[in-house]
């Protein structure tokens, strides 16, 4: 062996001294694949430490703790004031902000005290802008969209519930956004001692109160958070601590990695393929040298080691090309994102990513190398006799094989072992090599369509069948290569489009106009009255509402639970959900399974839970939830589950109670207002005056902010599946460039013969017009599916077949592969006779 290696350094040495123009393909395909994955990477791991390093700014404190709908208890603050910690209150809600002209909007209120902010600082514009009491009246700032929407200048009045507030200024920086992020509307920022003029907060009422507490220096935060709840935790208590700024960012990072993580696998996949399709384009040009070494007695594994070496060299130059090109593209990305990422990234040289990313291209080279050299070194010497074409070697030697499917393996347990969520990641090992299998069956029918064609008496017909199924004919290889990026690109718009038509054409037509929050007890009935009054409204709905959280199934601890839950279904049982109770079946329930309880029942605690999510979790009929209300905790039995259709915005609930204990707790009421659209804005309006402690929520607002969501998501998916596509032309590229050769002697060939330029060039388009035919055809059937089956298990949604989507993508390829077909035809067309008969 070592004899092997020592001489076949030796042979790549010589042969690396004339360079590797032929590998340049190779070159590139491995290089786009390990920069996109490095890339993302980088992003990534730049992204989590500057979340770590400014935690403590992010969240508002070194620690939160966040207490359902009401205080933390004099007695805890000061048992922390005690022990030198700094406390501040945060309260959130929404409310309705309605300017001198009347023109209203939807805000998300946030109160402060005069501590805050403990960490960063927050930025008003004008400079001078305070939320302290002037003139009678205190301050509010707003966002700078809600601002111009409600025509509001310095100093004007602002209503928002039951108080008038003096409008001060824009707020240009909010240190802890992330920790409260501004969801259903934008954001309004007051002091906490304006809140009790607004009458917001009612029994009941939906609002989260936030203690931050910045620590003495030393301290360490989960052991004083420990002590803490120990001491004075009353049940409710949810504690976040600096560096886990905000979850739902953690899982958006962890997500979006991810996916782009999987594009970028799909890249190197696509660069795979054109690593195969150079190696063996360049060894069939060395194939002469190679029957030369073996005449002089050189033994197969030196044959092997001489070109495996270089392969190698080829593969550490390509790898290091990715990892400094996605270096660079994650400042570029840093830069284009700079609005979407929650902090800014600390850009810098993150050894783990980048050695992740150079194995990913090792393995990948290995993988997709390792079957041509095989067969290279199988060569014999008798072909140095033969014609140019050389004989098929065969299959490589067993061992070899071994190590090539021992390389296939270990990259395909890598991108498992690596990702975030192993089992979607197992689904793409396995779509991807179900995708390669379908589309190498694809080319070996097409290749047998053609060959039972023959006789087709066209000649620019016959000849483009010919070119399709002729020996050593490039169609496996530019089939697969083309048809892998298009299958992404179909698969990402035929899911863009599903998610486009829930929201755009199913949901408007059942959806209601607005939701109310906050309608106490004693207004439900007036409410109902009087929006059943107003002009246009066709339909009212309301429920009792209140705010609980899962703390324990079946005796088991949230925190626990967490990681035995379906991944789909976790978000039921993280932060707060929304709970009702109701005597009888709400209108349109459908229960799958137990039975409701009777209308007079008045034993222990029951609910009707959503199937869907009590499958994920594990759990069925008889199961014991336990929420907390309010500080208390509360123990509901399942009695029924019930099939719940979220797309239609009406009011849903994951848990319905039976009635009993919770109508004795303080609560609110919800409701939703279904009206014509010219009606809208005096619906909004009637309701708010009347009741300005109640808030109303367009939904048309909301879905419109939705779909712009999705557009924005829908390029940043098609800028990356642009990857894999363009890593699929380099690839298509190639293997044009490797058939070159022999395209410009068939046409010297044809042309001494008397076949026309024509004539020529409408055989090669007939072969690639096939080519990009059937490459679309079957990557808008494998996109299908793929989509098919991230909308149905992923999404939990309904999917559609979307024709005019995956026309696109067919007439696409084969527009594609008509083009480059004609540049290379173009450029053989134009080789002169001459040279090329005298050498034969």
């Amino acid at each position: 062996m070592t004899t092997h290696i020592l001489q076949g350094w030796r042979l790549a040495r010589r042969e690396l001294r004339g360079g590797l123009k032929s590998l340049r393909i190779v070159l590139a395909c491995l290089a786009l694949g390990v920069a996109a994955i490095a890339a993302v990477g980088t992003l990534r791991a730049a992204t989590e430490a500057g979340l770590r390093a400014d935690g403590a700014r992010l969240l508002g404190g070194d620690l939160e703790v966040e207490t359902n709908q009401r205080a933390l208890s004099q007695a805890a603050k000061d048992w922390a004031t005690a022990r030198g910690a700094v406390v501040s209150e945060v309260i959130e809600m929404r409310a309705m902000a309605i300017a001198p002209s009347g023109e209203r909007s939807l805000v998300e209120l946030k109160a402060v005290d005069a501590l805050y902010p403990l960490y960063g600082e927050l930025v008003l514009a004008p400079a001078d802008a305070t939320l302290a009491p002037r003139q009678g009246r205190h301050g509010v700032a707003l966002e700078g969209s809600v601002a111009e929407r409600l025509g509001l200048r310095p100093g004007d009045p602002v209503r928002i519930g039951e108080a008038t507030f003096r409008f001060v200024g824009i707020v240009a920086t909010e240190p802890d956004r992330i920790a409260s992020p501004a969801v259903l509307g934008p954001r309004a920022l007051a002091l906490a001692s304006a809140i009790p003029e607004t009458g917001l907060i009612q029994p009941g009422s939906l609002f989260d109160y936030d203690t931050r507490v910045r620590l003495p220096a030393g301290v360490d935060a989960r052991r004083f958070a420990e002590e803490w709840q120990a001491a004075h935790g009353d049940g409710g208590w949810r504690v976040r601590f600096a560096g886990e700024a905000e979850p739902r960012v953690t899982r958006f990072l962890d997500r979006a990695a991810s996916f782009l993580t999987l594009a970028g696998f799909t890249a190197l996949l696509v660069g795979g393929i054109g690593v195969a399709t150079g190696v063996r384009a360049w060894l069939e040009a060395r194939g002469r040298t190679i029957a030369t070494l073996r005449c002089l007695g050189a033994p197969a594994g030196t044959i092997l080691a001489t070109y495996l070496i270089q392969v190698l060299a080829l593969a550490l130059l390509g790898i290091g090309i990715g990892l400094v090109a996605g270096f660079g593209l994650t400042w570029l990305a840093a830069q284009a994102l700079a609005g979407a990422l929650p902090v800014p990234p600390r850009l810098g040289i993150y050894p783990y990513e980048l050695a992740l990313a150079a194995l990913f291209g090792l393995l990948t080279a290995l993988a997709f190398a390792l079957w041509p050299l095989g067969r290279a070194q199988r060569i014999p010497g008798a072909a140095l006799f033969r014609d140019t074409v050389t004989a098929n070697p065969g299959w490589p030697s067993r061992g070899l094989i071994l190590a090539n499917a021992a390389a296939g393996l270990a990259l395909a347990v890598l991108v498992i072992a690596t990702a975030e969520q192993p089992r979607f990641a197992m689904g793409f090992v396995a779509g991807a090599a179900a995708t390669l299998l379908l589309f190498r069956l694809g080319a070996s029918a097409l290749m047998r369509l053609a060959r039972s064609l023959r006789h087709i008496r066209r000649p620019a017909w016959r000849l483009g069948l010919a070119n399709l199924h002729r020996p050593g004919a490039p169609t496996p290889t530019m089939l697969v290569a083309l048809g892998i990026g298009l299958t992404t690109l179909a698969a990402i718009a035929t899911i863009e489009g599903n998610l486009r038509r829930q929201i755009s054409d199913q949901i408007p037509q059942a959806a209601p106009s607005f939701f109310f929050i906050d309608i106490q007890n004693e207004q439900a009935r007036e409410f109902d009255r009087l929006a059943a009054a107003q002009p246009g409204v066709a339909e009212v709905k309301r429920a009792p509402s209140l705010r609980a959280r899962v703390v324990a199934v079946d005796g088991v601890p949230a925190e626990e639970m967490m990681g035995r839950v379906r991944e789909d279904t976790r978000w039921a049982m993280r932060g707060d959900r929304g709970l009702t109770y109701a005597a009888t079946p709400p209108e349109g329930t459908r229960l799958v399974a137990g039975q409701w309880w009777p209308a007079d029942y008045d034993g222990p605690p029951l609910v009707s839970f959503d199937a869907n999510i009590a499958d994920g979790w594990g759990i069925g009929l008889g199961s014991v939830i336990t929420v907390n209300v309010l500080g208390r905790d509360i123990d509901l039995t399942i009695a029924s589950l019930r099939e719940i259709q979220w797309r239609g915005l009406g009011i849903n609930y994951v848990m319905v109670a039976s009635p009993g204990l919770l109508e004795a707790a303080p609560h609110t009421h919800i409701a939703t207002v279904r009206s014509a659209p010219e009606a809208e804005t005096g619906v909004l309006r009637a309701i708010t005056d009347a009741f300005p402690n109640v808030s109303g929520i367009r939904v048309r607002d909301a879905l419109e902010a939705v779909a712009g969501l999705l557009t924005r998501v829908g390029v940043a998916l098609q800028a990356t599946s642009s990857v894999t596509l363009l890593a699929g032309m380099l690839v298509l590229a190639g293997a044009v460039a490797a058939g070159q050769r022999r395209r410009v002697r068939d046409a010297v060939v044809l042309k001494t013969v008397g076949a026309t330029r024509s004539q020529i060039r409408a055989a090669w388009l007939v072969e690639f017009g096939l080519l990009g035919l059937v490459a679309g055809l079957l990557a808008a059937a494998a996109g299908s599916a793929a989509s098919w089956a991230v909308v149905r298990f992923v999404m939990r949604g309904e999917w559609v077949f979307l024709p005019g989507t995956l026309a696109a993508v067919v007439v696409g390829c084969v527009l594609l592969t008509l083009a480059l077909g004609y540049v290379g035809t173009a450029l053989a067309l134009r080789a002169r006779p001459a040279p090329l008969l005298r050498n034969e």
